[in-house]
């Protein structure tokens, strides 16, 4: 064989390892930015109550089985939840009065959820014991995370969030102020990130008993931000004074208004009695 058929043969080499390079390459990237995907897109597994996805501005009702497109806001009702499945067995659940775009940023299939308001859980799986990387957005913390079980709150007053984690580990930046360090979140431990404040942690004891002290925590912060009628002022988050109740308390139930305790000096006197009766 001569040098010309040599060099004839080492392009064609060349131009077959580039295109098989392409024929596996090009499929992946094009994936990143097609948002009809099935792959990419979440299904309704179970739901309850008014949940629906906005579509042209337009709020469509879901049922299960439907899917949830890129880009799409999940809106839930006073009484509407529900659980939504990825392609890879990873679920998040959506509590009520939460609003939630699914995969905001089609091109970075990373970025999962952004919960403007309400209240997530999120379960990720791992591939075969590997990370998978996800992000969940809020207004002011950035999520990161590799397989793990963990719930975010945002407050619907001034956008506080609230993170706790169930299982493995999660990374937890501020949105607003990222010159900070991020903070590491294990299992039972959780964080508060205020948008005017730098990140400050505090950790939680891993037995059972803290475990359903802390569940009682966020269940009755939620309660607290979006189920209890409001007079007035704002809501309270974990830390500010008021709102719910911590591990500790005595767990009983308030008095309501109309029915106030014993010794209660800020209880309404009753009207005086009528006069008496003339002779």
């Amino acid at each position: 064989m001569d040098l010309s058929q040599n060099s004839a043969m080492a392009r064609l080499s060349t131009w077959f390892e580039v295109g098989l390079a392409a024929a596996l390459i090009l499929p992946a990237a094009f994936s990143q930015i097609v948002p009809g995907r099935a792959d990419h897109a979440a299904r309704v597994v179970s739901l309850d109550g008014q949940v629906s996805v906005m579509r042209d501005a337009i709020p469509w009702a879901l049922k299960e089985g439907d899917p949830v497109r890129v880009r799409e806001l999940i809106v839930t009702g006073p009484d509407g939840s529900a659980v939504f499945e990825l392609a890879d067995g990873s679920t998040f659940e959506i509590y009520p009065n939460s609003h939630v775009t699914f995969r905001n940023t089609p091109g970075n299939l990373r970025d999962l959820l952004d919960l403007w308001l309400g209240r997530i859980k999120v379960r990720i799986q791992k591939f075969g014991g590997q990370p998978n990387l996800n992000r969940v957005h809020t207004p002011t913390a950035v999520i990161s995370v590799r397989g793990t079980v963990f719930e975010v709150l945002v407050d619907e007053e001034d956008k506080t969030t609230f993170v706790m984690v169930e299982e493995g580990q999660v990374t937890v930046q501020h949105a607003l102020l990222p010159t900070g360090e991020p903070k590491i979140l294990n299992a039972g431990e959780y964080i508060q990130v205020h948008k005017d404040a730098p990140l400050a942690r505090r950790g939680v004891d891993r037995d059972t008993v803290f475990k359903h002290a802390f569940r009682a925590l966020i269940d009755a912060m939620y309660t607290a931000v979006y189920r209890t009628p409001r007079s007035g002022g704002g809501v309270s988050v974990p830390g500010s004074g008021g709102g719910p109740q911590i591990p500790g308390d005595t767990g009983a139930t308030p008095a309501p208004e109309s029915a106030p305790g014993p010794g209660d000096v800020g209880a309404t006197p009753p009207p005086p009695a009528p006069p008496a009766s003339a002779p």
